[in-house]
């Protein structure tokens, strides 16, 4: 198999950098660590250098409860890439976490039919690689 070939059947992984590492080290421990502005009070997702409501420098990483709704959502039927065939079908979601921030994931399971806006969703990590664990959604019961 040639190069270009293998690399399709690959996954890409998330590159963490000096802004993300907090994040990614947090999802490893099972937390989705959020970026709290201490000068405005903005909270945000994903992690930045900066706020990204007043600019200030300021931020601190603090725990998220997990907890959250589904905003939007789409179940995909088609594979993007020869990597993911065997992942198909499964839902993509946009959740409005607890906290404020919107964050886009995957649900856990295959019960679409219990997709719907404004359910509740909570937070579990799953991983990926021995340094990558990823945020995913499950449905509250």
């Amino acid at each position: 198999m040639n190069e270009v070939n293998k690399n399709a059947l690959t996954k890409p992984l998330p590159t963490p950098d000096g802004d993300s590492q907090a994040l990614w080290d947090g999802l490893k421990q099972g937390k989705l660590l959020l970026q709290h502005c201490d000068d405005c009070g903005h909270v945000q997702y994903y992690q930045q250098g900066m706020c990204r409501l007043c600019q200030s420098t300021k931020l601190r990483h603090q725990a998220a409860s997990g907890n959250g709704t589904i905003y939007s959502y789409s179940v995909v039927y088609r594979a993007p890439g020869p990597a993911f065939k065997d992942d198909v079908p499964y839902a993509v979601l946009l959740v409005q976490l607890e906290e404020g921030p919107r964050m886009i994931s995957s649900l856990v399971g295959k019960n679409f039919d219990a997709l719907d806006f404004d359910v509740a969703v909570k937070l579990t990590t799953g991983a990926i690689s021995d340094e990558i664990c990823l945020p995913y959604f499950e449905l509250v019961d």
